[in-house]
C-alpha cells in the first residue's frame, strides 16, 4: 500500500506563488509516473502536470510558463511550483502516482487527499 500526503496549499494573492509537495510512503519499489490534477468547483478535473520515467514534465496549456521546474526527488516526493497564480488556478490539487510494491509486481494507481489552493485578494 502506498500513502500520499500533500502539503503546501493555502491562500495566496493574485500574482503570488505556492509550492505544493506530495510525499509518497509505504511499500514502494518503484514509481513510474507522478501527476498533479486539479478540480475547481463546477469544472472537470484537469491534469496539470505529469512526470514519467525521468523525462521532463508535461504541463497543461493553462499553466505552461507559470509552473516551472516541477519534478520529483529521490525521496519519492513530487512537487509543483506554481507562479503568477490567478483566480482561475483556485482548485483542490491532487497528487496521483503509479507505483509498484515489488519487483515484477503490478503497478497500481494512488491518489492523495487533495490540498486546497485559493487565489484571492
Amino acid at each position: 500500500q502506498v500513502h500520499l500526503v500533500e502539503s503546501g496549499g493555502g491562500l495566496v494573492q493574485p500574482g503570488g506563488s505556492l509550492r505544493l509537495s506530495c510525499a509518497a510512503s509505504g511499500s514502494i519499489f518503484r514509481i513510474s509516473a507522478m501527476r498533479w490534477h486539479r478540480r475547481a468547483p463546477g469544472k472537470e478535473r484537469e491534469l496539470v502536470a505529469s512526470i514519467a520515467g525521468g523525462a521532463n514534465p508535461n504541463y497543461a496549456d493553462s499553466v505552461k510558463g507559470r509552473f516551472p521546474n516541477s519534478g520529483a526527488n529521490a525521496k519519492n516526493t513530487v512537487y509543483l511550483q506554481m507562479n503568477r497564480l490567478n483566480p482561475e488556478d483556485a482548485a483542490v490539487y491532487y497528487c496521483h502516482v503509479d507505483a509498484v510494491s515489488s519487483r515484477g509486481g503490478i503497478y497500481k494507481s494512488y491518489w492523495g487527499q487533495g490540498t486546497q489552493v485559493t487565489v484571492s485578494s
